[in-house]
């Protein structure tokens, strides 16, 4: 038996239903006997949103009011329902067991099984089986239109079936008309068997991912993986993920959609810690395609991007490995727990302890791996394998006890980034390609920042992370004229991509008014842009890591100057990319795909974007991420350009500390330790308040701070 079933939601109609993440608002459903042809009773059920408001599309194509759904029952009532009267129907028509017909994949895969995924129920069973009257169809005509330009009506209209909609509620006459296609495709003429069902996956399997050679299944990181392939038209890439989401977390945003064996794949840094992104590798296209139609859902608050991606990206990330990691990944069906902040002093033994004999790990020592730098010294991070998701549920209740003198923090993972994380520490690149280091200049730029309290500068939020500077030119119109020169300031994330900020410098405050009045949430491409006036003070705080909300100024959280030995020169306030590196960040390093470029001796000229000599891209050195499983870095250096360096040595500088060793260095601080927890560190000690404020710009707010009371800090 079949049960053909009709839906429709509360956004758009047709080839887009569920795109817009609206939910579900009606279910037409009726019991069909393939073998007697005959029907059971035709149902239709109106479904309560939590959301009534429906769109103009849903208004006239369907009827509904938002007052006739405000009656009705939620979502997982009607599916019991649904459970019930099927059943009833099927007892009267002497059949036991049936199958879900629906108009193409949509219903099922794109509107169902995301929104009983969301609101935490579980579907039947029923649900994750079912038959695609279009591909049916054209299996049976294969004459008629493609499958993806089937409609109801057009599959009516080649088998001459007349189609009244004005007889039929809406729900109604699609069900009917449905039920009529399927008995044509029954009749003598053509004698269609429905033997193929279409499956939805009831759980992402986690584990590397296999190939089929030969009638045998293969490890592909036992196959030479890298010259291996993988179909493009597979693969997707997700941008904004939450920084602590799991594989599991990135399968169930995909629910109803079949990723591949180990098809997720976690994207790192190079510092081998999660980037926000992934690579997700679906079973064919048509699963891919129906994936990048959920561009800009939702995971929790935070909306999530899909793009294309190629095969090569996802062997790139999930295909390379070691011996050390195949023997490693060999059991298959393991839940893989990743441990951070060990004692470099720590054995297995030690991890197996703290572990405990409730989540016993599998294979004991075996199931352990070590990360280590490629000189041997453990770098404090170790993976474990449990053989069952509670064992790996009790591990994770251990999240930041104490083993030695240390908290450890536990984390899922997969074994993708297992194996990026182990291989990342025998290269020379990082897996993940991003822009190269900031540079701290060593030199006075003649592009610096105005510090004052005079608001004659706007703050650019929202941006699209596609936008340039040219881009932010035409947004500003005639008010372009009025920008200082050198101006736009970009500020760039912590891994050198477009952060959806930008500054401008005005050439007053009163121009700086008038565009932020005239400009405030005007669209740029497909977003609004927030404008918002502010200092050169504010803004210099925000360049450099600090925040700025309607609570006021918040100070970076590393904004004293950061020394590493042999000897390092601290950084200005102003850190203005020096004009010999300014020509590394050209406008293509505003896509989301950036090389890292190669810094020469012979630098060329400084690229012009506006509107003379000079770029001014802004790294927002401080900022750091909350754990888990992203960790603040610290500030990266690199050699600054010969030319900075030759001039350095040449320039004459003020002391900034006239008292050798005035200075400390700290290392091993919590990841979320702030200002007043490093001046409370210090009580007891005194510093020299001249001298500290001569050491960096300050604003009133931060230097109240500072100074009261003055035995917080000794430096």
């Amino acid at each position: 038996s079949l049960v053909v079933l009709f839906g429709a939601t509360a956004g758009a109609y047709g080839a887009k239903l569920g795109s817009d993440e609206r939910e579900l608002i009606l279910l037409v459903w009726q019991v069909v006997d393939l073998h007697s042809k005959k029907v059971g009773t035709l149902h239709k059920s109106l479904v309560k949103a939590d959301n009534l408001e429906l769109s103009d599309q849903c208004r006239e194509v369907s009827g509904l009011t938002p007052e006739g759904l405000g009656k009705a029952e939620p979502l997982d009532r009607v599916l019991q329902q649904f459970s019930q009267l099927v059943s009833s129907d099927l007892k009267v028509l002497g059949r036991s067991s049936y199958t879900l017909c629906s108009d193409g994949q949509l219903l099922i895969r794109q509107v169902l099984h995301p929104e009983t995924s969301k609101k935490n129920f579980l579907l039947s069973d029923c649900f994750y089986s079912f038959y695609d009257l279009r591909k049916e169809f054209h299996t049976c005509y294969p004459s008629s239109a493609a499958v993806k330009d089937q409609t109801i009506k057009t599959m009516a209209e080649y088998l001459g079936l007349g189609i009244d909609e004005a007889e039929e509620d809406f729900g109604v006459w699609q069900v009917k008309t449905m039920v009529a296609i399927i008995f044509s495709m029954l009749s003598e003429g053509c004698n269609h068997v429905f033997t193929e069902p279409e499956t939805v996956k009831y759980k992402y399997e986690t584990g590397p991912w296999i190939k089929t050679s030969f009638g045998f299944y293969f490890l592909l990181f036992l196959c030479s993986s890298k010259s291996e392939t993988v179909d493009s038209e597979t693969v997707i890439r997700a941008r904004g993920l939450p920084w602590q989401s799991s594989d599991q977390d990135i399968a169930r945003f995909f629910k109803g959609l079949n990723i591949a064996k180990g098809g997720v794949a976690l994207c790192l840094n190079s510092q081998g810690r999660r980037n926000g992104e992934a690579l997700v590798r679906f079973v064919n296209s048509e699963q891919r395609d129906l994936a990048l139609e959920r561009h800009k859902h939702h995971m929790g608050s935070r909306y999530i991007e899909v793009y294309k991606a190629t095969g090569e990206e996802f062997l790139k990330i999930a295909g390379g490995t070691s011996n050390e990691v195949a023997q490693f990944l060999s059991k298959e069906n393991q839940v893989i727990i990743r441990m951070r902040g060990l004692p470099f002093t720590a054995t297995q033994e030690d991890v197996l302890g703290f572990l405990g004999t409730e989540c016993p790990v599998t294979g004991g020592k075996e199931g352990l791996l070590f990360v280590k730098y490629p000189d041997g010294r453990p770098t404090g991070d170790a993976f474990v394998l449990f053989s069952c998701e509670e064992y790996a549920q009790n591990a994770l209740k251990k999240h930041k006890e104490i083993l030695g003198k240390r908290y450890i923090e536990l984390f899922r993972s997969t074994a993708a980034e297992v194996q990026q994380v182990v291989l990342n520490r025998y290269m020379s690149t990082p897996l993940i390609p991003t822009l190269p280091t900031p540079i701290i200049p060593v030199i006075p730029s003649p592009y610096t920042i105005a510090t004052g309290s005079i608001r004659d500068c706007v703050r650019l939020r929202g941006l699209p992370y596609t936008a340039g500077i040219d881009d932010i030119l035409e947004f500003m119109g005639d008010a372009t004229g009025d920008i200082k020169p050198h101006g736009v300031h970009m500020v760039l994330n912590q891994q050198g991509r477009p952060s959806g900020d930008a500054f401008i410098q005005m050439k007053s405050a009163d121009k700086a008014f008038m565009v932020a009045q005239k400009c405030h949430k005007k669209m740029m491409k497909d977003r609004y842009v927030e404008v918002f006036q502010c200092s050169g003070e504010e803004m210099n705080f925000v360049l450099m890591g600090g925040t700025l909300n309607r609570s006021g100024l918040s100070p970076p959280p590393c904004k004293l100057p950061c020394l590493s030995p042999p000897a390092y020169a601290a950084f200005q306030t102003a850190a203005v990319i020096p004009a010999e590196a300014a020509a590394l960040y050209q406008p293509q390093a505003l896509l989301p795909t950036t090389r890292t470029p190669q810094a020469s001796a012979a630098a060329p000229p400084t690229v012009t974007y506006y509107p003379a000599q000079a770029a001014q891209l802004y790294m927002n050195y401080t900022a750091y991420y909350p754990s888990p499983p992203v960790s603040p870095t610290t500030v990266g250096y690199i050699a600054a350009p010969p030319g900075a360096v030759a001039a350095a040595a040449t320039a004459t500088h003020t002391p900034i500390l006239p008292q050798p060793g005035a200075l400390v260095r700290m290392q091993g601080l919590p990841y979320n330790t702030g200002m007043k927890e490093i001046l409370s560190f210090f009580q007891g000690y005194q510093y020299a308040p001249d001298d500290y404020n001569g050491l960096i710009q300050l604003s009133d707010q931060a230097r109240s701070v500072l100074q009261a009371p003055k035995e917080w800090v000794c430096l």
